[in-house]
């Protein structure tokens, strides 16, 4: 029985994990953004896992999880009329970032969820590794 494969696994999904989280707090701290170096609003950015294998010697495969993009969000955002704000067009308008923080609400606590679900495997692996190494004494 190999305890460290697991935690191998889980390593991967601690890390997107962490990533995800990263680009959700980075999302929320720009929600307000009408100016960015690349020119009009911040863009919502979006991450994307995919299914990785992680080879093992002399056994089967296992699978785990990796950040396979980070992309902004196409969706447009709000239309504000604020005739004061230095961002503001001819209109009056300004055009507000695509963030919605509900969205980002959940999907904080959604990563956060599964980012200490896997936490809880790493610590029940070195668990289940310690009260192995006790049946020997």
């Amino acid at each position: 029985m190999n305890l460290i494969s697991g935690v191998d696994i889980t390593s991967g999904a601690l890390t997107a994990q962490k990533i995800r989280l990263d680009i959700v707090a980075q999302n929320i701290a720009n929600a307000q953004t009408t100016r960015t170096p690349e020119g009009g609003p911040y863009k919502r950015k979006i991450v994307s896992f995919e299914n990785e294998l992680v080879k093992r010697a002399g056994g089967s495969p296992l699978q785990t999880i990796s950040v396979s993009s980070i992309s902004a969000d196409k969706a447009p955002g709000q239309a504000v009329y604020n005739p004061q704000h230095p961002d503001a067009g001819p209109d009056g308008t300004v055009q507000m970032p695509n963030v919605n923080l509900a969205f980002e609400m959940v999907d904080l606590i959604t990563a956060s969820r599964a980012y200490e679900a896997n936490l809880s495997v790493v610590k029940n692996s070195r668990t289940l590794a310690m009260k192995t190494l006790e049946i020997g004494k």
